[in-house]
C-alpha cells in the first residue's frame, strides 16, 4: 500500500471515530454516566474512600477469589521422572522435562531417538 493511500485511510478512520466522539457526546446515557461517576468520586474524596473500599465493602470476598485460569493449574498431573543412561559414558540423567542440559546436548550429538531409546 502506497503511503498516500494509507494517509487516505487514516484520514477516512479518524473521521469516523470523531464522528462517532460527537455522537457519543450528544447522548443522554453518556452524560447521566458522567455525572454519576463525578458525583461518586466527590463522595469518595469527602469521606476519605478508595473505589477498592468501596469493592471491599460490598463484597468481601472479591479479592480472595482465584482467577479460572489459576485453578487449572492445580489440577495438573505431576510429571513422571525418567532416567536416562548412557551406554557409552554410563553417566545417568532423572530429569521430569526435556529442558535438562545434559540431555539436550546428548541429543544433539546422538540424535533424540537415539537418546530416548536409553530410557531406563
Amino acid at each position: 500500500m502506497s503511503k498516500l493511500a494509507e494517509f487516505r485511510q487514516l484520514e477516512k478512520h479518524l473521521a469516523e471515530q470523531l464522528q462517532a466522539l460527537e455522537a457519543l457526546k450528544g447522548d443522554a446515557g453518556l452524560k447521566q454516566e458522567i455525572e454519576f461517576e463525578t458525583k461518586l468520586r466527590a463522595l469518595l474524596a469527602k469521606y476519605g474512600y478508595s473505589l477498592k473500599d468501596i469493592v471491599n465493602l460490598l463484597d468481601p470476598h472479591a479479592g480472595r477469589r482465584a482467577p479460572a485460569a489459576e485453578s487449572k493449574t492445580g489440577n495438573r498431573k505431576p510429571r513422571q521422572v525418567k532416567v536416562y543412561k548412557n551406554p557409552e559414558s554410563g553417566e545417568v540423567v532423572e530429569t521430569k522435562g526435556g529442558n535438562h542440559k545434559i540431555l539436550k546436548e546428548w541429543k544433539a550429538k546422538y540424535g533424540s531417538d537415539t537418546v530416548e531409546s536409553w530410557l531406563a
